[in-house]
């Protein structure tokens, strides 16, 4: 098992988002390290680029850090994938979403912190935080 937690995409987003209040805590909960897959790469450069309408520069700079702070992403494999495809079947998830508590529980997390899903809910092991409730 994994003593760190795996992360979303959306605490990435917000920690490198200036004018959020959302900000300071996932920059604390990056700079206390973790786990991410590649998934969760691409979700952030994606976002990066069309919504925030980050340069290629910045980003580049941004998963600089995220590389130093937080473990090598996990890939995405086939296990992953079709555990998944369980997990958005069982629980209506969307697929994507599976993907990333799929990855977790591959990863050995016990908490994957997130703002889609329900707070407190049980995979296995695996319990999810939204690290920004109140």
């Amino acid at each position: 098992m994994s003593v760190k937690p795996f992360v979303d995409t959306n605490i990435l987003i917000y920690a490198f988002t200036s004018d959020d209040p959302r900000s300071e805590r996932a920059e604390a909960i990056l700079a206390a390290g973790g786990t991410i897959s590649v998934q969760v790469l691409n979700e952030f450069v994606n976002v990066s680029r069309r919504k925030q309408r980050r340069d290629w520069s910045e980003i580049a700079k941004i998963l600089d850090v995220l590389k130093a702070l937080l473990d090598p992403p996990r890939p995405l494999t086939m296990e992953i994938h079709e555990a998944a495809i369980g997990i958005a079947r069982d629980h209506g998830f969307h697929f994507y979403d599976s993907l990333i508590v799929s990855a977790a529980l591959h990863a050995g997390c016990l908490i994957l912190y997130s703002e889609d899903f329900q707070h407190g809910q049980r995979f296995e092991g695996l319990t999810i935080q939204n690290p920004f409730l109140k």
